[in-house]
């Protein structure tokens, strides 16, 4: 009873930020033929280490002045030491785990939140509240936010096992992903309370938060549909906002969102443009990439011409993105600009699900073998235009080489007589 009283005071005093899994080998020494049982380690904010389960305690920065807050650990892989970071990336490291170096001497833009063990235990990641990340020792890097104004910040992040790759998420639980970390997808809007944590877990790959469910039908409609649209039931409603990179807003979007009612969904035109204006996350070898510029400024131009229009801005949004939209020959520009408009809705404007609308014919023919690892739209016309597209021709063109966003095909289009009508897979 008293040690437990006493642990409670501890943990009253100085408040834990981190718990870490230990693997502890039972009855003393380790030993080969020694069973193992889980543990974990408990952090304080002054590097105070509480040890349970067995775990072997190798020290801690609790009798120490510290410049900043310890703010998280992580273990080496065998359980035989661990790392504790504090806010301005200062490393303490204890037992087996090396020192490969921190951020302590360095001025952050943000402050650390948390670390991440690399590959082997040979390296770690540290990350901040704005989607910055620095790896050390063997710890690759992937990318980060760092540049980009997120809309909420950084709380946590993961790392694929094999450190191939890692998630970031904020507190209303937007998710990204980088390396060969795949995006399945982001919590739900309107969080009772906000996300605080996150952490690598076995699956089967499936996607969460997809707008519609299987077997849903619909339309999609623009401008060209404009007090004429369709009538009867539906569940998809996908509507145009721009009919235009920044520009040709849709003057109908208002009565047309109204029309899609619970099923709505939005969508953006894009054409190729060029902009010298500096752009978030456009940067590339030095220099500002202009169609990068004109992707993120066309992104945040649908967005704020749906706001205006007073739609529900916070749907699912997908990218137009058709051969008519007079681009370049050049098929890297023509990526950087739709990856430019998804960095604006996804990372700027935080809107959890951002996919591509693209036939599989032309997609390769624009933007070459860019593959994003978004949702995707897939206009289909291989089936009968009578009846509901199939979402098994997209193994037809994978099978024909065609490289498609690697996300999941959400939604298939096929033609009728009078409107776009579309089907959820």
């Amino acid at each position: 009873m008293i040690r437990r009283l006493l642990l409670a005071a501890l943990a009253t005093a100085l408040p834990l930020l981190a718990l870490v899994g230990a693997t502890v080998t039972a009855g003393g020494p380790p030993a080969a033929a020694s069973p193992t049982v889980p543990a974990y380690w408990l952090v304080a904010t002054d590097g105070g280490i509480f040890a349970f389960g067995g775990a072997p305690y190798y020290g801690s920065t609790g009798g120490m002045v510290l410049n900043k807050p310890v703010v998280g650990m992580a273990s080496a892989p065998d359980g035989g030491g661990y790392w504790l970071v504090a806010s301005d990336g200062g490393i303490f490291s204890y037992g087996d785990a090396q020192f490969y170096g921190s951020t302590g001497s360095l001025v952050l833009n943000k402050p650390v939140i948390g670390m991440i063990t690399g590959p082997g235990g040979n390296g770690y990641f540290l990350v901040a509240s704005d989607g910055g990340i620095f790896s050390f020792g063997s710890a690759p890097f992937y990318g980060s936010l760092g540049g980009l104004p997120i809309k909420h910040p950084i709380v946590a992040a993961a790392a694929i096992s094999d450190g191939s790759g890692y998630w970031f998420t904020d507190g209303a639980g937007l998710v990204s992903n980088f390396g060969a970390a795949r995006y399945y997808g982001s919590a739900p809007a309107n969080l009772f309370r906000p996300i605080v944590g996150m952490a690598d877990a076995p699956g089967n790959g499936s996607f969460v938060g997809s707008s519609y469910p299987s077997g849903s039908y619909g339309y999609d409609v623009s401008v060209y549909q404009c007090g004429n649209s369709p009538t009867g039931d539906h569940q998809i409603g996908i509507v145009q906002v721009d009919g235009s990179s920044s520009g040709d807003a849709n003057p109908c979007l208002a009565q047309e969102a109204a029309w899609a009612g619970g099923g709505l969904n939005l969508y953006t035109f894009l054409t190729y443009q060029t902009s010298a204006t500096p752009e978030p996350g456009c940067l590339v070898n030095g220099s500002y990439d202009q169609a990068c510029n004109a992707g993120y400024q066309a992104g945040i131009a649908a967005f704020d011409d749906a706001q205006a229009a007073g739609v529900n801005t916070g749907v699912s949004w997908w990218l137009d993105v058709e051969s008519s939209g007079n681009w370049s020959g050049d098929p890297n520009e023509n990526a950087a600009l739709v990856q430019g408009a998804l960095n604006a809705l996804h990372e700027t404007e935080g809107i959890a699900d951002v996919g591509i609308y693209a036939s599989p014919g032309v997609w390769n023919g624009i933007v070459g073998n860019y593959q994003p690892d978004v949702p995707f739209w897939m206009a289909d016309y291989l089936s009968n235009p009578s009846g509901p597209g199939s979402c098994a021709d997209i193994a037809h063109w994978q099978g024909n080489g065609a490289l498609l966003p690697s996300g999941p095909l959400e939604v298939v289009q096929y033609d009728s007589a009078q409107f776009d009508e579309d089907y959820a897979c």
